[in-house]
């Protein structure tokens, strides 16, 4: 070819490559402020979906997308990650997520201190006993087969779980309060083991609560070994949260350190007013435990108010065998009488809120506080609390005000702070509606972004995210998500920053947030246009150590 036709050949490629189709993704998210998790400040751009993954980033402004949403006005994210979910009954009743994917939820990480599995005949048979509104077959016995379940019945969250330290002692030693021997301690291993073989993210505790509580430090450090050699996470929700707060800090900084193994708190704080001050001194112990190299991290949700059981204002003694066990000593008249004398309140009767009931003729008394109800009867708090227990059949959801908005604040401003919701994630209507809740289950992550970001300015929205996606990804070890980059899965979200609020309340809690406009899982289109798809292509995130051969 002589020069003058090589020139010419040059002329018409550059013509043909100047009239070639632009790029085309399956999803592109337009002109959003794009915030990548990174705690970076964002830019204004694009984002290209193939299938499952994020495939580019930028200026994508020559790309079509055989679905275009345009972004303008909108901050594009990760999808959050709640850190501490009690979604797993939620779900088997209604996989849509709805409380929590119109916050911007995409993975739900389950398993505080017990996880639905494994499970021996007596403890299947336990669950389905304890069962309330929600109804349910249990044709799993793993944890990793409740997962698989879940996924194949479909969720539009995606899902994960820690093996719970009271899970595998009450299968091996049932409800008793001592040391385990030998053999019992290597079959609690041998099951910690195969939990995180079968994709569990680590181990967790639970240790106001039996059993997992009769489980002593060296207990936990020898299971914490097993799920550090599969390079998982210990979390817990610590032995005290009041008047003994650093001493259970300190617990877990022993057993991180002992197990070498990455630890976090759950739900951190200082409950009860005479406890708050204490909070600092936790958190001292946390920093000068990191600077060491220990990678201690925490969570919480975004309220004053706790919610747990009734029960636990019950002595010790009354508890140690479980919720039959104390039933039947209430069926005692001296024990019943000691049990009251010795019910300890952390907070006032009239700061306790009824929130949950088994027996439907008590539902009644939902909204109502304890000090309310006892005035109602003529007893005392300390007798309503035995009588309430007893008439229900059930340790009676409730929800304490004990923190302070001050320490919230405080930690929130923690960088090494995730966030969670410790709740189930429901709909609101039918089922779920015949109890009520914590104004959590509804609102914890759009109360950040709304009254903490945008009205309070604690953090930075940048922060806000970080706190929401890749620092509880990276603090989990998941491979490829909590992050807005290429190759990464598409799990992302779409919200106006300025106007995203949560609408639940005490009050009124079954009020979903408002605000998140689009949300997509694996790629799917879960939430457009703030009303949910139906979409239900939430999957099994496994942990680290997740052996194919199961």
């Amino acid at each position: 070819m002589n020069r003058s036709s090589t020139l010419i050949f040059l002329v018409f490629l550059g013509l043909f490559g100047s009239c070639s189709s632009p790029t085309n993704y399956d999803i592109l998210i337009k002109n959003g402020y794009v915030l990548d998790g990174s705690g970076k400040k964002g830019f204004v751009g694009d984002v290209g979906i193939n299938a499952d993954t994020i495939a580019a980033m930028g200026d994508l402004k020559d790309a079509l997308g055989r679905l275009e949403i345009d972004a303008a006005g909108l901050t594009v994210a990760p999808g959050f990650i709640n850190m501490l979910s009690w979604a797993n009954v939620s779900l088997i009743e209604d996989g849509r997520s709805q409380g929590d994917i119109r916050q911007g939820v995409t993975l739900e990480v389950m398993g505080e201190g017990h996880s639905m599995g494994p499970l021996n005949e007596t403890m299947a048979n336990e669950m389905k006993e304890g069962q309330q509104s929600i109804t349910y077959d249990i044709p799993w016995n793993t944890l990793g087969g409740y997962l698989n379940f879940m996924e194949e019945k479909g969720v539009s969250t995606n899902i994960a779980s820690f093996v719970g330290n009271a899970t595998v002692r009450e299968y091996v030693m049932g409800y008793d309060n001592r040391i385990p021997t030998d053999q019992e301690l290597a079959q609690m291993e041998n099951l910690v083991a195969q939990a995180m073989e079968e994709g569990a993210v680590g181990l967790s505790t639970s240790l106001i609560y039996v059993p997992s509580g009769h489980a002593q430090t060296p207990e936990i450090i020898a299971l914490a070994k097993v799920a550090s050699k599969y390079n998982g996470m210990y979390i817990s929700h610590i032995r005290d949260e009041e008047g003994k707060l650093l001493e259970a800090v300190q617990e877990l900084i022993t057993i991180a350190e002992q197990a070498s193994i990455p630890a976090e708190i759950y739900h951190f704080k200082a409950s009860g007013t005479a406890n708050w001050h204490l909070l600092d001194s936790a958190i001292q112990l946390i920093d000068t435990a990191r600077k060491k190299g220990l990678p201690i991290t925490t969570d919480m949700y975004m309220y004053n108010a706790s919610s747990t059981g009734l029960n636990v204002l019950l002595p010790a003694w009354a508890k140690e065998g479980g919720h039959n066990s104390t039933i039947t000593l209430m069926k005692q008249p001296a024990k019943r009488t000691k049990m009251i004398a010795e019910i300890d309140f952390h907070v006032p009767p009239e700061n306790i809120l009824l929130v949950g009931f088994r027996n439907k003729e008590m539902r009644t008394l939902i909204g109502k506080t304890l000090a309310e109800v006892a005035a109602e009867r003529g007893k005392t708090a300390r007798e309503t609390v035995a009588d309430l227990i007893y008439e229900d059949d059930s340790r009676i959801q409730v929800v304490y005000f004990s923190m302070s908005e001050e320490n919230i604040k405080k930690k929130l401003a923690l960088p090494y702070m995730a966030i969670c919701s410790d709740a189930g994630s429901y709909t609101n209507e039918g089922v779920f509606l015949e109890q009520s809740t914590h104004p959590r289950a509804y609102g914890s992550f759009a109360r950040l972004l709304g009254h903490f970001v945008r009205e309070e300015k604690v953090i930075s929205l940048e922060d806000a995210i970080y706190k929401l996606t890749t620092l509880p990804a990276t603090n989990l070890k998941l491979k490829k998500r909590g992050a807005l980059k290429e190759g990464f899965f598409a799990d992302v979200v779409l919200f106006n920053a300025d106007s995203i609020t949560d609408n639940a309340t005490y009050k009124e809690p079954h009020q979903y947030a408002t605000g998140m406009i689009h949300v997509l899982v694996n790629g799917v289109p879960v939430l457009r246009n703030g009303e949910h798809t139906g979409a239900l292509p939430g999957r099994f995130v496994k942990g680290p150590g997740y052996s194919q051969d199961n």
